[in-house]
């Protein structure tokens, strides 16, 4: 284990002369973020490399290294919940499940390559995340499907890029709880508990009531069908974090020598190491938060690219664990290398209340600095087949915390959607 002492300086020395070696850290063992670029951006950055020097892989190659054991298991209990069959949940990508992806590309009209890409990782996934989250619902609505269970995939992928609609029952209006209450909303009675004065409230769980409330009102929310702003920002807060995890798992599995449960670990010290900054966010600028954000990635001695490739690793992690100090670090780093459209995640947390303070005012700086960069042409962080959720972003926003005055509002506010404080 790396000692206490050693300095970023000779830890960013040993990172350019010789390859990562093992280890696992606490938070002093994570200095100035020196270790989680030891670990993961050198490998990252070797991965990438190596990329360059080989034009072609055959398919059997590409799943000998791409899934981690839980991902392996997680792509097949998918598949085998929309009836591809791809044999026993043993996390092994072999012959039967190649063959299980093939017919899954084949149904909704995808290139038939038998190795799924992150779009189609993510959709198959998510998709069976919230299948499973619905329960009795999702039976009922499968069931007046053509295609059954595996209909449900054409009608999820559709609903995502905002042009499907269910078959289920007259939705209720967006917000509504009945619908879908379930035993788990008695959790308002336990404890929550507070972090530097940030409520510590499980977005996972949020997710999971904002999915089956999307689901009962046939959809997402659109910019021309939107009467209640909260809750659309909340969806589309959602969305961002499933496109997050498939791609910090996606690159997760690139990073050969460590296992997932490894990379988990070294990610938490992403929090501890930006916690001020992460503190900052909610009574800070963005000016100043991006300042120090920018100091801190200074004082690393990494590079932009072992930096970055290792926040999007981590900012997945943070996500999948419900670590929101994680997350909300990983999404800083990003923000300040450049990539603005980042600036939609600290809008997201400021606005609802996750890992911050709840401000919907101060959350409209950093929304406007990624409708900006999407404006001048960089490249989507979410969701890039939909160039609608900007403007959508935008006017939903705009009516949360654009006048600051929620009171007159129609809106919903945030209290009336669940969240659940968990325990471990």
């Amino acid at each position: 284990m790396f000692s206490k002492s050693i300095s970023v300086f000779a830890i960013a020395a040993a990172m350019a002369t010789g390859p990562a070696t093992k280890a696992s850290a606490d938070a002093g063992d994570f200095v100035a973020g020196a270790l989680i670029g030891g670990v993961v951006g050198h490998a990252l950055t070797k991965e990438n490399q190596r990329k360059k020097a080989t034009t072609q892989r055959s398919t059997t190659r590409t799943y000998n290294t791409l899934p981690s054991t839980q991902e392996g298991r997680e792509i097949q209990a998918s598949l085998n919940y929309f009836g591809f069959d791809a044999g026993a949940v043993d996390g092994q990508l072999g012959r039967k499940s190649r063959n299980a992806v093939s017919n899954y590309q084949g149904y909704l009209g995808y290139p038939v390559t038998g190795v799924l890409s992150p779009f189609e990782q993510n959709l198959l996934i998510s998709s069976y995340n919230r299948a499973q989250a619905g329960g009795y619902a999702t039976t009922q609505q499968a069931a007046a499907l053509p295609d059954g269970t595996r209909g449900l995939l054409r009608v999820y992928r559709d609903e995502m890029a905002g042009g499907g609609t269910t078959t289920a029952s007259a939705p209720e209006p967006a917000g509504t709880l009945a619908a879908v209450a379930e035993p788990e909303q008695t959790a308002p009675s336990l404890p929550s508990f507070m972090n530097d004065g940030a409520p510590q409230k499980s977005l996972a769980a949020h997710c999971n009531q904002v999915s089956l409330l999307t689901n009962t009102n046939g959809g997402f929310t659109t910019e021309a069908k939107m009467t209640d702003a909260n809750f659309a920002l909340n969806e589309q807060f959602c969305l961002a974090r499933t496109y997050a995890i498939a791609e910090g798992q996606d690159l997760a599995a690139k990073v050969s020598g460590y296992t997932s449960q490894e990379i988990t670990q070294q990610c938490e010290g992403f929090g501890p190491a930006l916690q001020a900054q992460v503190d900052a966010l909610s009574y800070e600028s963005e000016d100043t938060v991006t300042r120090d954000v920018g100091a801190f990635a200074m004082s690393t001695g990494m590079s932009p690219s072992q930096l970055k490739g290792t926040a999007r690793i981590c900012l997945g992690v943070g996500y999948r664990t419900d670590n929101m100090e994680v997350a909300l670090a990983s999404a800083l780093i990003l923000y300040t290398m450049g990539e603005k459209v980042y600036g939609e995640l600290m809008g997201h947390h400021l606005a609802q209340g996750y890992g911050t303070t709840q401000d919907p005012t101060l959350a409209l700086q950093w929304y406007e600095k990624s409708w900006d960069a999407h404006n001048a042409g960089q490249k989507a962080a979410f969701a890039p087949g939909q160039p609608e959720r900007n403007a959508l972003i935008h006017k939903a926003a705009m009516q949360v915390g654009g006048a600051g005055d929620q009171a007159g509002s129609s809106v919903t506010p945030t209290a009336a959607l669940p969240s659940f404080s968990v325990s471990d």
